[in-house]
């Protein structure tokens, strides 16, 4: 059986303009995608290289704040796509994984800190 002789009730064509129109889909996304990984920076969009902080609480304050921007660079692609600006998914999806790991890695240092800090105030002076 080839396959001109395998129509049954249309489905045959109606599968090949389905498949055509998933693959014209598929074929825009590659070519957007493509488009944003040449148009990006190597950076981070927003947060610009620093001179080394003077001291800890300075050096703790710039990485709350890199923390903040990318929190908040999530929260403005996100309400983009919700509201239908922007259609690529997968570019809100790694900023959203971006925005939640750096916030659960501060998470953790923060962690670590108050925990050094009870074992410091806990230690025998004498």
């Amino acid at each position: 059986m080839s396959s001109d002789t395998s129509h049954r009730n249309g489905r045959e064509t109606m599968s090949d303009t389905s498949i055509s129109n998933v693959m014209a889909i598929r074929a825009e996304v590659i070519a957007r995608s493509r488009a944003l990984r040449e148009a990006q920076p190597t950076a981070l969009p927003g947060v610009t290289p620093t001179a080394p902080a003077s001291t800890f609480a300075d050096t703790l304050n710039a990485v709350v704040a890199k923390v903040n921007e990318t929190q908040e660079q999530e929260d403005v692609v996100t309400e983009a796509y919700e509201r239908g600006e922007t259609t690529d998914i997968a570019t809100v999806a790694l900023i959203q994984s971006r925005a939640s790991i750096t916030f659960e890695a501060t998470l953790q240092v923060r962690n670590k800190l108050l925990s050094a800090y009870r074992d410091i105030m806990n230690m025998p002076i004498g």
